[in-house]
């Protein structure tokens, strides 16, 4: 597997912040000033009230595997050397879903409810991808 061939995402003016925060292995939320729930994929304005009064927190990196399907056809050029492999949602602890992939295990090993934590292997040149693996082991 080679991070460094994973199409690099694109950077717009409200996720930038997430993706500066991945380069500092910090993973970024947006938590509603009204509501206090966080929320992603990052945007303009709170989904809970439609007003864009929020700030950015540094969330737990925790979270737990909410569901996952395994890719056998080839979507991504850059990803066709990992064939088949897993694509995860992973509700995080402070309430948001990530959809995200796996470092540092096998697919066999998955099951829903599994407690997980965010890694920082690399990625496409300039980015860090954040990945998730089992909780309370080294990456």
């Amino acid at each position: 597997m080679s991070l460094a061939t994973r199409p690099a995402p694109v950077i717009d003016n409200w996720n930038r912040e997430f993706w500066e925060g991945c380069a500092r292995h910090e993973l970024r939320l947006q938590k509603c000033t009204a509501t206090g729930k966080c929320f992603f994929p990052p945007a303009p304005v709170s989904p809970f009230t439609g007003r864009p009064d929020w700030s950015w927190i540094t969330a737990s990196g925790k979270g737990t595997l909410w569901s996952f399907v395994v890719f056998h056809q080839n979507y991504f050029d850059g990803m066709k050397d990992e064939l088949p492999y897993p694509v995860v949602m992973v509700q995080l602890d402070e309430g948001p879903f990530l959809l995200t992939n796996l470092d540092g295990m096998d697919r066999s090993t998955l099951r829903i409810g599994m407690r997980l934590s965010v890694r920082y292997p690399g990625g496409p040149e300039g980015f860090t991808l954040p990945q998730f693996g089992p909780e309370g082991t080294a990456p």
